[in-house]
């Protein structure tokens, strides 16, 4: 019996190659060059399934070039980069893979947070540019993050897992999210659920761990950023486009918020080059995720969800069950 053909688009750890090659016929990408979707269109003709990233989209385009693909498999947990219901409309199985980047991820929140508010990044680049000859009490003052408000826009495992994080700093935690969480949940991390507005206005650090889809576009702009506080910090370590990043650097020019740290862009990894003239921003470049044990998880969950897949199976992590159905 033949193996099924399958595309998997980044180099991946050698131990999910071996698990792809016993199950499949595997087109590695060898050379760590992103694929267009003209690159995708030209490649995936023929082949029965694939294993991305998100910096590969796939669209209706893509998907007219490949009418044989099955299943394409996603390492990651967002799916944003692979127009879903294009998939759904041909049985396309989509698939993710969530929960096992979720504790590593609230760390680099909390990382990231803590940066931010400290001003830990702006303190090395003083340090290193060798401008550090003295220490004042008014030196590159920052902010606490113990007892300080946090906000949480999105409040499933990752939301959750942060808020964990944030009671060992005495945080008072409010989130809003498209549906609210159970009592257990709130209990647990002792959360409060807030409108979108109050969070705004209360918070003391606003963080994104949100989905990114037509809803959720710019949902952070310029009459959001008005609400924060003067000295409140905004965190995204949800996706680029969540945020209007011309009107986020338009508020931290104008002071209207304190600082910002970022581990997403809009177009990334392109992004707006007015953010490194900017002292009250902390860059990252999306490696929230990545911790050597995570991205291992990754990469296997999707190799086996899409093996699953194309051994006729329901793989573990379904994006679009409506598949199976028909």
């Amino acid at each position: 019996m033949n193996k099924p053909k399958i595309l998997v688009t980044r180099e991946v750890f050698n131990e999910t190659l071996d698990y792809l090659n016993t199950h499949c016929q595997v087109t590695m990408n060898q050379t760590g060059v992103r694929y267009t979707p003209q690159d995708l269109a030209a490649k995936l003709p023929g082949m029965d399934g694939a294993v991305l990233t998100v910096t590969e989209k796939v669209d209706a385009q893509v998907l007219e070039a490949c009418p044989g693909i099955k299943v394409l498999a996603n390492a990651a947990a967002g799916y944003n980069n692979i127009d879903v219901p294009a998939c759904t409309e041909r049985g396309i199985m989509v698939t993710n893979t969530p929960g096992v980047l979720t504790e590593s991820v609230a760390d680099y929140a909390m990382g990231l947070l803590i940066a931010t508010c400290r001003r830990i990044t702006e303190g090395e680049h003083h340090l290193r540019s060798g401008q550090w000859n003295d220490t004042f009490p008014k030196q590159m003052l920052g902010m606490d993050v113990h007892g300080a408000t946090l906000g949480i826009f999105g409040f499933g495992r990752i939301g959750e897992a942060i808020a964990k994080r944030a009671r060992g700093f005495d945080m008072r935690v409010i989130y809003h999210n498209r549906r609210r969480a159970s009592p257990e949940s709130e209990r647990a991390v002792n959360a409060t659920y807030v409108s979108k507005e109050d969070l705004l206005r209360q918070a003391d650090v606003v963080m994104l761990v949100m989905p990114y889809n037509s809803e959720t576009h710019h949902f952070i702009g310029a009459a959001q950023l008005v609400m924060m506080k003067p000295a409140s910090v905004l965190i995204n370590m949800a996706r680029g486009g969540i945020v209007d990043d011309a009107a986020l650097i338009h508020a931290l020019k104008a002071k209207q918020i304190w600082a910002a740290g970022l581990d997403v862009y809009e177009n990334e990894p392109k992004f707006l080059p007015e953010f490194l003239s900017l002292k009250n921003v902390v860059l990252s470049p999306h490696i929230a995720s990545a911790s050597e044990p995570t991205r291992k998880a990754m990469a296997m969950t999707a190799a086996k969800n899409c093996v699953a897949a194309l051994r006729g199976e329901t793989p573990p992590n379904l994006v679009n069950p409506k598949v199976k159905a028909m």
